[in-house]
């Protein structure tokens, strides 16, 4: 029998939305105040599904503390306290939206989990009225 457990993790970050081959106009134009520099700050929560059989042993889809190990290592060790448009290198050249991030944390996440589990969800919310899930669909 397949289960999916969903762990939530947070983290603190800025981002400005900004195209630099763009002029300061046309970003206001298309952004509004989110293209403002220096950037604005939000405390994000990234929530990550997987699926999987239960190990009887366990009782867990997967080792929990192996989970949040992976979590804290893919997620808020490198998004948290940083500035996404400067500070990380993988969203360099792109805007830094819910839904890149959600992307990169599905491709970073996906082949580091044991045989057996699959990943089937990240959702990462900018806030209670925003936010992208990525399922790794074409």
């Amino acid at each position: 029998m397949a289960i999916r457990l969903t762990r939530t993790v947070s983290f603190r970050a800025v981002h400005r939305l900004y195209r630099s081959e763009w002029t300061d106009a046309e970003n206001r134009a298309r952004f509004g105040w989110t293209a403002e520099a220096p950037g604005h700050a939000h405390v994000y929560r990234c929530a990550v599904t997987i699926t999987g059989s239960v190990d009887e042993q366990l009782a867990m889809v997967m080792d929990l503390a192996a989970l949040d190990q992976l979590l804290g290592a893919e997620v808020v060790s490198r998004y948290d306290g940083r500035h996404l448009n400067h500070d990380v290198p993988e969203l360099a050249g792109i805007l830094p939206t819910c839904e890149a991030l959600a992307r990169d944390v599905f491709r970073r996440v996906a082949p580091r989990l044991p045989s057996g589990v699959r990943l089937v969800r990240v959702e990462v919310a900018e806030d209670a009225t925003l936010s992208a899930d990525c399922t790794g669909d074409p």
